[in-house]
């Protein structure tokens, strides 16, 4: 499920793709604590699963993909409130 930041809504931080592919699976819900290095969500690609990791520590305020969404490269998934 895609959310949306009420305006003026400050993040920290912003989790992008390096690599385009499919949303595999989605691992941590919105508002939820994250810790450096925790897997956020899963990306398919090449036939491989890509783990798509947490930058910093924080809230994940935002999720922009759901499950199944086709992505592109530098695309956000996801922001964090730290």
């Amino acid at each position: 499920m895609q959310t949306v930041l009420p305006p003026g809504e400050i993040v920290s931080i912003e989790i992008k793709t390096e690599i385009a592919g499919v949303v595999f699976e989605i691992l941590v819900e919105q508002g939820a604590r994250v810790s450096a290095g925790e897997t956020i969500l899963v990306i398919e690609s090449m036939k491989m699963e890509i783990p798509v990791d947490s930058t910093g520590e924080g809230v994940l305020a935002e999720l922009c993909v759901s499950a199944g969404d086709v992505i592109a490269v530098g695309q956000v998934l996801a922001r964090i409130k730290e």
